[in-house]
């Protein structure tokens, strides 16, 4: 039988694990232009929404979740202030960001109402 956490089942975290892929691809492009520092950047920022997710999940206290699902959120806006930075030094296409940017506000939209569920 194979162990499955809470937070695997959260369409919160899927989406966050969705967006921390293709924030990877990115960094991945950005090491390739040797600029290591944007790449560890996005790196840590994408992980940190999934991360957060999970570890608020184990908390035994909805107040601690929240915290933790707080922090989920602010690292989507990280993501997106990192993305327009690299957009506006042409890095990333325009509509490559667009799309990113929709799913980290599709992402903060549901964290605020998956906080209201309890």
């Amino acid at each position: 039988m194979k162990s499955k956490f809470r937070f695997q089942d959260l369409e919160i975290w899927k989406l966050a694990i969705e967006i921390a892929d293709e924030l990877f691809d990115i960094a991945d492009e950005l090491e390739k232009k040797h600029l290591f520092r944007f790449a560890e950047q996005l790196r840590g920022a994408g992980m940190s929404m999934s991360n957060n997710i999970a570890e608020g999940s184990g908390s035994e206290w909805k107040k601690e979740f929240k915290n933790f699902l707080n922090i989920a959120r602010r690292s989507a806006f990280e993501n997106a202030n990192i993305l327009i930075i690299l957009n506006g030094r042409k890095l990333i296409e325009d509509d490559r960001v667009e799309k990113l940017l929709d799913k980290l506000d599709k992402k903060c939209r549901m964290i605020t109402n998956f906080k209201k569920s309890f």
